[in-house]
């Protein structure tokens, strides 16, 4: 700790508050004690001294001047407050001198606070913390808690110490008095008293007391120890017009609609992770007077580019047109998720699938399906799909029943070549869906969507926004989110501008990272489950019937309800396969060694040739999203 000045009373003086000199931030009773004692000492000589008078005398005239009336001497801290009578609060004291810390930056109970000569205190409560006990002969010290149970006597004082005013124990079948009780007849100086259940010595009392006070643009209660060595006045009488203004958060602006349109001044920027990657975040910073003229009827979409990496929020006054991308879906439950009512879904298998005996045959890539509908219940509950046949094949294909549980990969045949707003997409397509931008907003100078060849919407959100724009740009106006980007700020009376500002930048806000992925967590509602893994084919050695006596096949889930099933997730085209070797598609790889026991969840691969790599250009370009 630096080394301790005293402050001479000026007008722009700072004193530190430096609760790390009171008890409430771990020192021990000794240095409280030496605290409070090189305290009384330096008020006693500064009364002594002849110039005394030039010092104290001008500082409390100034002080009386400013309030307009005649103010009490200014007294320490501790001094106020042991002799404070709590039925008067709320009281307001003036802070006139103090002691500085050099080097030092101190928090008062985890509250920073910063107390200048001139600044106002409201004391809105004060609750004993403890009692630092001194033996007069020893010098020893302890500490006693508020629920202490001894009881105290008054002691012959052989030093320089007054008598304890207010103890006649006579005549009133008392024994002693409680701490309470000794505590509330303090008169400014520690009284010499008697605890037989401490010891026989004469001990001083020296309480510490957290005071609660209020302060001018502070918005919590700030907690100060009353051992903090600053001089005070009570000024209450003088004081009552003066209005102790408190800060608002942005957020608790959303509720005092009645109050806007209204300016603003802020008093402390966002904390936090950035939100926006947009160039008005930064200039949220204090001092910045704003404009907030009102809550804004958007709503807004997130949504992500999966070849970027990057991630925005759109607002439903987007006026760009989108246009649809097919959906993809892997195994055949999802295939189930993505059926709307009255609508069929046709899809082509990207991915060989391997049968189940004569009822589920296989399904080759290149296939065409369109799924109609669910068939049964329970258990063995189907999808039932048609299978166009091919270019050279004749007849109109085959009905097929695959069970939920099938795998595969399959991939929308997407033959809409509409353009849609992005209300109108949102009432044709569930989310999540994946669009491309055919048309940028006209309203931008840049729209950074018209630029990526693909965009996942993935949620629409209802989150309430206040319109804001900066006083030296009134025009141009902006959307924040007041729950994602809180600050602190203060109401003022100026005039604000009609009409609302253009809102046209905040249209597309570009997310960061970071918070992208933390709204993500924390959207309503999950992800179809995903689909079953397929049973392992049956190994000879297995048990009656290929399987294992202890072996069971799970029940397959029964299908989810049209209305709940959420739409699947949207994943990208699958790579090209490279072949490892030049073998006909369909052949095995050779048995593993039989000396090795394999995993029972681990399937057999196989290889592709080229035929197989012309099925899936051909497809490519038929799809040429």
């Amino acid at each position: 700790m630096g080394s301790r000045k005293r402050i001479v009373p000026a007008a722009h003086r700072s004193v530190c508050a430096g609760s790390r000199a009171a008890g409430s931030v771990g020192l021990g009773p000794e240095r409280e004690l030496t605290t409070a004692r090189i305290r009384s000492e330096r008020q006693a000589e500064v009364k002594a001294e002849p110039g005394a008078a030039s010092h104290t005398v001008p500082l409390s005239a100034e002080c009386s001047r400013a309030s307009g009336s005649t103010a009490m001497e200014p007294l320490s801290f501790q001094e106020y407050i042991c002799s404070l009578d709590t039925a008067t609060l709320p009281r307001i004291l003036r802070i006139c001198s103090g002691v500085y810390f050099q080097g030092s930056v101190y928090e008062i109970s985890g509250n920073e606070c910063c107390l200048s000569t001139g600044d106002l205190l409201k004391v809105m409560a004060v609750a004993l913390q403890k009692v630092i006990c001194e033996d007069t002969e020893t010098g020893q010290t302890m500490e006693l808690p508020p629920t202490f149970k001894g009881l105290f006597q008054p002691a012959p004082a052989p030093g320089p110490y007054p008598t304890l005013q207010g103890l006649f124990l006579k005549g009133t079948g008392q024994q002693g008095l409680t701490l309470h009780q000794v505590l509330g007849r303090w008169d400014r100086q520690p009284q010499p008293l008697l605890c037989p259940a401490i010891g026989p010595r004469a001990l001083l009392l020296h309480p510490v007391y957290e005071v609660h006070a209020t302060m001018h643009l502070r918005r919590d209660t700030v907690k100060i120890p009353s051992t903090l060595e600053v001089d005070v006045e009570d000024v209450t009488e003088a004081a009552q017009h003066i209005h102790f203004a408190r800060p608002l958060l942005l957020s608790e602006v959303l509720g005092m609609e009645a109050a806007l349109p209204a300016q603003a001044e802020i008093l402390e920027g966002p904390s936090g992770p950035a939100v926006f990657e947009s160039a008005w975040v930064p200039r949220l910073r204090r001092g910045q007077r704003l404009q907030l003229h009102g809550h804004s009827h958007a709503w807004r979409v997130l949504a992500s580019a999966p070849s970027s990496g990057r991630h925005f929020l759109l607002s439903s006054t987007y006026q760009g047109r989108f246009r649809q991308r097919p959906r993809q879906f892997k195994g055949v439950q999802e295939l189930v998720a993505g059926l709307r009512p009255g609508r069929p879904l046709r899809v082509v298998v990207t991915q060989d699938c391997e049968g189940q005996g004569e009822d589920v045959p296989p399904l080759c890539m290149g296939d065409r399906l369109e799924a109609r509908g669910l068939q049964g219940n329970g258990p063995g509950t189907r999808l039932l799909c048609h299978r166009h046949g091919g270019e050279e094949e004749e007849g109109e294909g085959e009905e097929l029943l695959l069970p939920l549980g099938l795998g595969g990969g399959f991939v929308e045949e997407a033959c809409d070549s509409k353009k849609y707003g992005l209300a109108e997409l949102l009432e044709q397509q569930p989310l999540p869906c994946e669009v491309r931008v055919v048309a940028p907003d006209p309203g931008l100078e840049r729209d950074a969507l018209g630029a990526l060849p693909a965009l996942r919407l993935e949620a629409r959100l209802d989150q309430p926004f206040l319109v804001g724009s900066f006083c030296e740009e009134p025009e141009e106006g902006f959307e924040i989110p007041p729950r994602w980007l809180d600050l602190s700020l203060q109401l003022s009376e100026g005039p604000v501008h009609p009409p609302a500002p253009c809102t046209r930048r905040s249209r597309v806000e570009e997310l960061t990272e970071a918070f992208y992925y933390r709204l993500l967590a924390q959207l309503p509602g999950s992800p179809a489950p995903p689909p079953p893994r397929p049973p392992k084919p049956a190994q000879a050695g297995t048990g009656p019937g290929g399987r294992h006596p202890s072996a069971h096949r799970p029940p397959v889930p029964g299908p989810l309800p049209m209305s709940a099933c959420p739409a699947p997730p949207l994943l990208p085209l699958p790579a090209l396969p490279q072949p490892s070797t030049p073998s006909q598609y369909g052949r095995r790889r050779p048995p593993r060694d039989a000396g090795i026991d394999s995993n029972s969840t681990e399937h057999d691969y196989e290889t592709v040739d080229d035929n197989v790599q012309k099925t899936i250009r051909k497809m490519q370009a038929i799809f040429p999203f």
